[in-house]
């Protein structure tokens, strides 16, 4: 269905550029080390000009199922079909992209969010308020700590609190013994105010997790985040400890995070709006989660100043005590393609209160575009 408005989508246009982590490299488990990554994005303008922008950045091809090019792919497969789509109706949106392509949801949130983008431009509302309304308008942070020997991992740590960070994310996933080396360092490193997270990314299986778990029984202020790969393992061990369990990889959509929550899986998901297939799915999911008393880490896998600012949109609707923590990943990253904004202070992040996204993308300094799908004359 196509309305005959303005706000019609009459031009989709892809760019890329790179993305370079501020602290020489991410290392997670399984050897998976990030230095640089290409990031994808897209922006939407629409038959009176109104544009909305946003990226997808997959961590790297071993994270998830998902990788730069595979989003670069899917969007030239998914975006034909949307020209004649209006912007101002998501649920038509993405019952488009689901006629073009099933599955690769990551490519599908550059187009969500870049829709809302525009959606917000084109009403002179942010995109929070569109979401559903602001509770707040500071977010806490938190930092992950990349997987490294303990004393270098609490140097991090001490760094990032002379800043203002309160809640890390150890990155763990090696031998059980030596990850609760780790996290007694970081423990040790922050106060009773702090949060530690230790996340193996899926990396245990069962048996090590079970091990690992043990090993940090009893520790305070400690959550253990997805131990193993399959939402079975993970709940295995949820049943041998009294840690709180927080769950990510395996939490992909809403009829899963149902079905976790039924099993009593987690205290706490982390949901990355890439991984769900942008704001519209990932308001739900948020929206739930809160209902069902789970708390929330609003994120996605990576990216810089427009990744940021939509993870500020949806947090920004969050409970404040059902809201663990949110990412601000272009603090992360040293390019920036709106001005570093939003831009955190002293462990917080500003929510944007212009409309849209609440930022200007510099279009220009992107380049020449990878593809455009224009309406046909």
């Amino acid at each position: 269905m196509s309305h005959p408005t303005g706000a019609v989508i009459d031009r989709i246009d892809v760019f890329g550029y790179e993305l370079t982590y501020a602290h020489g490299d991410y290392v997670m488990s399984s050897g998976r080390e990030v230095r640089r990554l290409p990031s994808t994005v897209v922006r939407v303008t629409t038959r009176d000009g109104a544009q909305g922008f946003e990226e997808t950045c997959p961590l790297g091809s071993t994270y998830l199922p998902a990788f730069a090019e595979g989003a670069r792919a899917a969007l030239r497969e998914i975006a034909p079909g949307l020209i004649g789509a209006d912007v101002t109706n998501l649920a038509e949106i993405h019952r488009r992209m689901d006629g073009r392509l099933r599955g690769h949801e990551y490519a599908k949130s550059a187009i969500d969010v870049a829709c809302w983008d525009a959606f917000g431009r084109i009403t002179g509302q942010p995109v929070a308020a569109l979401l559903g309304g602001v509770l707040q308008r500071e977010l806490p942070l938190y930092v992950a700590i990349p997987l490294g020997p303990p004393a270098r991992m609490a140097e991090f740590v001490t760094r990032e609190r002379a800043a203002g960070i309160r809640n890390f994310q150890a990155k763990l996933g090696a031998d059980p013994a030596e990850d609760a080396e780790r996290v007694f360092a970081v423990l040790d490193a922050t106060g009773p105010g702090d949060a530690v997270t230790g996340d193996a990314n899926g990396a245990w299986r069962r048996q090590d997790a079970i091990m690992a778990a043990r090993l940090l029984e009893g520790a305070q202020r400690f959550r253990l985040e997805q131990p193993c790969p399959t939402l079975e393992e993970c709940l295995a061990v949820r049943r041998l400890t009294t840690l709180p369990m927080v769950l990510d990889e395996v939490i992909g959509d809403l009829p899963t995070l149902v079905r976790a929550a039924g099993l009593d899986a987690m205290d706490q998901v982390n949901l990355k709006i890439g991984r769900v297939g942008g704001l519209l799915p990932a308001r739900l999911m948020r929206d739930t989660a809160v209902s069902l008393g789970i708390r929330l880490m609003i994120e996605d896998s990576w990216g810089g100043d427009v990744v940021t600012a939509a993870v500020a949109h949806l947090a920004a609707g969050t409970p404040p005590d059902a809201l663990f923590a949110v990412s601000f990943m272009n603090d992360w990253t040293v390019e920036h393609i709106a001005g570093h904004r939003p831009r955190s202070r002293g462990g917080l992040g500003p929510v944007p209160d212009g409309p849209g996204l609440g930022i200007d993308v510099d279009v220009l300094g992107l380049g020449a575009p990878l593809a455009t799908i224009v309406h046909p004359a």
